[in-house]
């Protein structure tokens, strides 16, 4: 008789974990935004990760914004363009390259992409801070179609817009909580923020994003938030994960200078570490 009592009082298994596909590991790299110090820092911590760690089917997922704010965004673009043809990175594409690639055609999106970083993108492409400040908007325009090589401007228009992996979903900024993950918008993919962020229940994976700056990893049960700010706190982070692992390693400005100047120095943390 006592029997279907105890079973009340049992403790309630736990919830599987979330997890990526046996054999395989991933690294997804938040915002960059021109940071290039960072970025090759944290390339060869990575690097260095990946090597010391089990053979495995490893992928790199950069979430997008690799331009805008930083100085060095062509930088950037060449060097995550080069590591792509090295191992295997697939490429988010963020609201930064879509107002960077829009901005060629279009002055008005040229306008909003100059008060967001976009400044700083131009002059890394080798266009003069005098010519800069003395062109009509159509010149600098005409300029910067000129200045930015081809191979950029198809290599950022090809990024994607959502990935998969096991359990995981890895978007830019985010996803619509109404719609499924098949049916979501570019623009929500690249731009949504409050109806994300304020979502509590769960969604169909566990959602890997950037897009809005956290001065550490956001990390709920059902999203986990990597752009640590790279520009604005000098903290470039990339989550790994590994069958139900999730670990952490981050490259960090360590002087008091503004972000690419001074040294950076590596951090990891999280399961197994």
């Amino acid at each position: 008789m006592l029997k279907p009592f105890r079973n009340l009082f049992r403790k309630a298994p736990d919830a599987p974990r979330p997890s990526v596909p046996e054999g395989t590991r991933y690294y997804a790299i938040g915002d960059i935004h021109g940071c290039y110090d960072l970025f090759e820092a944290l390339i060869e911590a990575i690097e260095e990760d990946d090597a010391n760690a089990p053979a495995a089917d490893t992928t790199i997922i950069l979430l997008g914004d690799l331009v805008d704010r930083g100085k060095q965004s062509a930088e950037v673009v060449a060097r995550a363009r080069g590591w792509g043809k090295q191992r295997k990175v697939r490429y988010l594409a963020g609201n930064h390259e879509q107002m960077f690639l829009d901005s060629l055609d279009d002055l008005k999106v040229l306008r909003q992409f100059l008060k967001h970083g976009g400044r700083e993108t131009i002059l890394s492409y080798g266009i003069t801070r005098r010519d800069y400040n003395k062109l009509s908007l159509e010149e600098l325009q005409e300029r910067v179609r000129k200045a930015v090589p081809r191979k950029h401007r198809e290599f950022l228009a090809g990024f994607e817009e959502l990935i998969i992996a096991g359990d995981y979903a890895f978007v830019h900024a985010g996803v619509e909580p109404t719609r499924t993950l098949d049916d979501q918008t570019r623009k929500d993919l690249l731009w949504i923020r409050g109806r994300f962020l304020g979502h509590d229940s769960p969604f169909e994976k566990v959602i890997v994003h950037g897009h809005t700056i956290f001065e550490t990893v956001e990390h709920r049960p059902h999203r986990i938030g990597v752009d640590t700010g790279a520009f604005r706190f000098g903290r470039l982070t990339a989550l790994v994960l590994e069958g139900e692992t999730q670990r952490f390693i981050q490259a960090s400005q360590t002087s008091d200078d503004e972000v690419g100047k001074g040294s950076v120095s590596i951090e990891k943390w999280g399961d197994e570490t």
